[in-house]
Parts: C-alpha cells; structure tokens; sequence
C-alpha cells in the first residue's frame, strides 16, 4: 500500500504538490464550506494553527460542494471569503468531492484508515442529519467541517465528527498526543 504522503493535492491557487510536502508535521484535514452553518469553525481553526503550528500542527483545508452546495464559488471567490472574513492563513487547496465515485483520493485513503468517527457525547448532530433525511452511513463523510488527524510520521490516527469544534477537548488531547512524539 502507498503512503498517504504519495497522494496528489493541489493548492487553492493551482500548484500541484504531495501531502509529503507536509511529511514530519501532525495533519489535521478537514472539508470546508463557505456557507454551511459550521462555517464559524473556520476562526477556531485559525486560532489553533495560530497556537500550534510552532509546535508541529499544519491544517489543510479542501473545499466541497457535495453537502447542501455550501461551496458555489470557484478557488479564488473561496480564498477571497476565508482570508477576508476569517483571516485564514493555513493552506487551502482546491475544491474537490470527498464523497461518492469521484472521492479524491486522499480521502479514499483517510476514510480506509479510519471510517469510524469520533463524536462529541450527546452532540445529536447525526440524528438531526437522519431527521432532514440526510445519510450517516459509515464509510461517508456525514457533512463539511468533518476532520481527519494525521500523525507526523503520516499514519490517521483520529477522524471527528463535523459538529466538534477545533478547541473541543476530545480533539485537542488527541491532537496533545500527536504533537508530543
């Protein structure tokens, strides 16, 4: 099998890289949205590269429009709305499905290594997913904002539920944990 760090990305603004370009850094990847009502989130994941990228944390951002089309806009509209309205500084990448027959594959890589996610106790945000009729099935990514850690040495090593904040205690120890082998 090949490593995570072989997979093709390709940042907001057209460069071709590999996630080995982030190879010896902990990971935390998430699907983003410019209109989703966890777009807030995207302040909370400032503030911890802000706070941890000294110690090792890089996030990457990847835009999708599968969930509700909360990302309509093209990558410069995209990079326009997150730099200016939440000031992001962590690397974006270009918009891409995280889901179905066209799932990138990085997260084909992400979801075989970890298809179980991590919910806060008592967070209802898949039973109110099922209520509008929207599928949780394992395997899928629930909805945006939904975050995959990866350890230094490129191995998943945590997947969270999209409604667990950036500052949220179960992620924040993992990501403790990460930042300190």
């Amino acid at each position: 099998m090949s490593s995570i760090y072989d997979i093709e990305i390709v940042t907001i603004d057209g460069q071709k890289q590999t996630v080995g370009d982030y190879a010896g850094k902990a990971l935390l990847i998430v699907n983003v949205a410019s209109e989703c009502g966890l777009t807030p989130q995207y302040e909370a994941l400032e503030a911890l590269y802000q706070a941890r990228k000294d110690d090792g944390l890089t996030i990457l951002g990847f835009p999708c429009n599968q969930f509700g089309a909360q990302e309509p806009g093209e990558e410069k509209e995209i990079q326009s709305f997150c730099t200016s309205r939440f000031g992001v500084t962590f690397p974006m990448f270009s918009k891409i499905e995280v889901n179905g027959e066209n799932r990138h594959p990085l997260y084909q890589a992400l979801l075989q290594a970890q298809p179980e996610r991590t919910t806060a106790p008592d967070s209802g945000f898949v039973e109110k997913l099922q209520s509008l009729g929207i599928s949780t099935s394992e395997g899928d990514i629930l909805w945006n904002f939904e975050k995959f850690l990866v350890s230094k040495e490129g191995q998943v090593i945590g997947h969270f539920a999209p409604d667990m904040t950036p500052d949220h205690a179960i992620l924040t120890q993992a990501l403790d944990s990460a930042l300190a082998k």
